[in-house]
């Protein structure tokens, strides 16, 4: 399932940009579709340094091998640094990053059992979090009051059930549960809504997105159209933005209306949204690619 390491002469064309045609209906302006990544999972937008920040398993998305990293990518898609931050260096451990959030000067990487500490600037590790039980370390997401939330999506190496679905708050260095528990049905993307509660999507085939609120209550259950839900952003005025695999899509949400937005996009996985240009970032984790998609 997992793509084929890319070799050494895609590398070097890391930075090739294409137009992509065929990603989103006629609505939409082109997109442009960035090679040369190495199983993406996540970008994120960091709106003070004006770059995409991309994580990179890099092979087995529960394989402790220190070999992950960070890409910095350019809004027109030039690639800055394939590898800014790189589990190969001696003083850096990333093994298999997946969701990222920033709070403050810090970017905050899952990664399988624990949780990675960067400076935001410079991609300086400054330490990290382990997640006691965990399994399979998923999204992140930032909170207004400095609070910075993670899932754990209870998966085994062979992606079975564990039975550690959990969301986790880290606050000021504490770690806390808001929820745990089978009834979490796998929860993949998180992201904190208007009203303080938590988003959380599903990897579920039923395609579960549900509200959580800060004592772990699930509040508004709701189903898409297809499931293999990964990544979720929160627009202004509360809107949402939800990828699916099973749809290869990435829907809008506006209360309990549904609508495909990009469609024909395979595997999209932790979607990132650019605020400043109204571009939604979409890793093509079984490609190697990226989407940069504007909306206008």
């Amino acid at each position: 399932m997992w793509p084929r390491v890319l070799s050494g002469v895609l590398l070097i064309a890391a930075s090739l940009l294409v137009i992509a045609q065929g990603l989103a209906g006629p609505s939409l302006p082109p997109a442009l579709t960035v090679s040369g990544f190495q199983t993406p999972e996540s970008i994120l937008h960091d709106p003070d340094e004006d770059l995409y920040l991309v994580s990179n398993i890099n092979g087995n998305p529960t394989g402790t091998d220190d070999n992950g990293f960070i890409s910095r990518v350019a809004p027109d898609g030039r690639i800055v640094a394939l590898k800014w931050i790189d589990g190969a260096s001696a003083s850096v451990t990333l093994n298999a990053p997946k969701g990222m959030a920033i709070s403050g000067d810090t970017l905050y990487v899952s990664d399988i059992t624990a949780i990675r500490l960067f400076d935001r600037r410079t991609g300086r590790p400054k330490g990290s979090v382990a997640i006691p039980g965990s399994t399979f370390m998923n999204d992140a997401a930032s909170g207004a009051d400095g609070s910075v939330y993670f899932t754990d999506s209870g998966l085994k190496p062979d992606f079975s059930p564990s039975g550690t679905d959990a969301v986790y708050r880290l606050r000021r260095g504490a770690l806390s549960t808001v929820a745990k528990g089978a009834h979490l049905k796998g929860p993949n993307g998180v992201a904190v809504l208007p009203n303080g509660r938590l988003v959380v999507v599903t990897f579920s085939q039923t395609g579960e997105m549900y509200e959580l609120t800060a004592d772990g209550r699930q509040h508004q259950v709701q189903r898409l159209p297809q499931g293999q839900l990964d990544g979720v952003v929160v627009l202004q005025g509360g809107r949402l933005l939800v990828s699916s695999w099973a749809g290869s899509s990435v829907y809008r949400i506006t209360g309990s209306a549904v609508e495909v937005l990009v469609s024909n996009v395979q595997s999209p996985a932790d979607i990132g949204f650019d605020s400043r240009r109204d571009r939604v970032l979409i890793p093509l984790f079984q490609k190697n690619q990226a989407v940069i998609q504007p909306l206008r």
